[in-house]
């Protein structure tokens, strides 16, 4: 009987709530080469101009995650792969790149950031300095995207605190002032709304005004979840998976974001001005998994573009 409650009290929250189905409108979601080619056709999970991002994980091969823009790009899906400084080796690999990107797939964005590399390849080791060579703008991105963290990181932060985090979002902002492209903040997943809030407030009270694209990770099974969030540093939030790692019943179903989602869409709606203005998925649980979640929570919204 408590299983079966459950599924009722996410249903209520998530399916025919208008504010979540508005939020969840013009989502991104993100894909790897090797998860990518596990799809037949993105047109059958997501609706008309989604932006999908590509992850670039050290080791694959540049021609794999062209290949990938291409393939993405030619079923009509605007596509923004990753830029991670820390294995690209030169400026004159940059260079390349974006001419193999561009070649091959048209591809005018890009998510700009340092990387899950601790030790760089070569002469880059943040997002600021990819941004500094100019090339992205000589290519004519209309979109550079940089990282964002609701939640400390301690890999930027080792003490502690922000005075990184802050220091490098101030230099963006700076940076969204001189280049032509429209830029974003691409953040961390996170499990609750709260700190997300605060955080979202906190940068514009500082004067920081980025657009915010929330990252959100799709369904998953709950362990797979927690093994995500440790590694990936997510914090103060991973108390919710813990404490729902407590009772048995949910342990049988997958953690969705039904939650989160519906307390950032119920801010929004109330605060207009709320500085987030998309969401972005992490499909932890697979991609149509996580695009079939967005179809029965989004309405017309989400709809894919083979909708039948």
């Amino acid at each position: 009987m408590a299983l079966l409650n459950f599924r009722k009290r996410e249903e209520k929250t998530g399916a025919g709530n208008a504010e979540l189905e508005a939020f969840l409108k013009g989502y991104s979601i993100e894909v790897m080469p090797r998860t990518a080619a596990k799809v037949d056709d993105f047109r059958d999970l997501l609706p008309a101009g989604t932006r999908v991002y590509i992850a670039h994980i050290e080791g694959t091969p540049i021609e794999d995650m062209v290949a990938t823009a291409k393939r993405i790009k030619d079923e009509g899906f605007d596509v923004m792969p990753h830029f991670p400084a820390r294995i690209i080796k030169d400026k004159a690999t940059l260079a390349d790149w974006i001419a193999q990107y561009q070649g091959e797939a048209d591809v005018k964005q890009g998510l700009i950031l340092a990387g899950g590399v601790a030790k760089p390849h070569g002469d880059f080791d943040s997002s600021m300095q990819l941004l500094e060579t100019g090339l992205f703008d000589q290519a004519g991105f209309t979109n550079l995207h940089v990282a964002g963290h609701p939640e400390p990181n301690l890999d930027i932060d080792p003490e502690g605190g922000r005075a990184n985090t802050y220091a490098a979002l101030d230099w963006k902002q700076e940076f969204s002032k001189r280049t032509d492209a429209e830029m974003a903040l691409a953040t961390q997943f996170c499990f609750e709304a709260q700190p997300v809030i605060e955080w979202v407030n906190e940068m514009q009270e500082r004067g920081l005004n980025i657009p915010v694209h929330i990252g959100i990770a799709g369904p998953a099974k709950l362990q797979t979840m927690i093994k995500f969030a440790i590694a990936c540093g997510v914090g103060p939030s991973l108390k919710v998976l813990q404490k729902r790692a407590k009772d048995v019943t949910k342990l049988l179903l997958p953690h969705e974001p039904t939650e989160i989602l519906t307390d950032l869409a119920a801010h929004k709606a109330a605060n207009p001005d709320f500085n987030i203005t998309q969401v972005h998925f992490f499909p932890l649980g697979g991609i149509k998994t996580n695009a079939n979640w967005a179809i029965d929570n989004g309405g017309e919204n989400t709809a894919p573009v083979n909708a039948n």
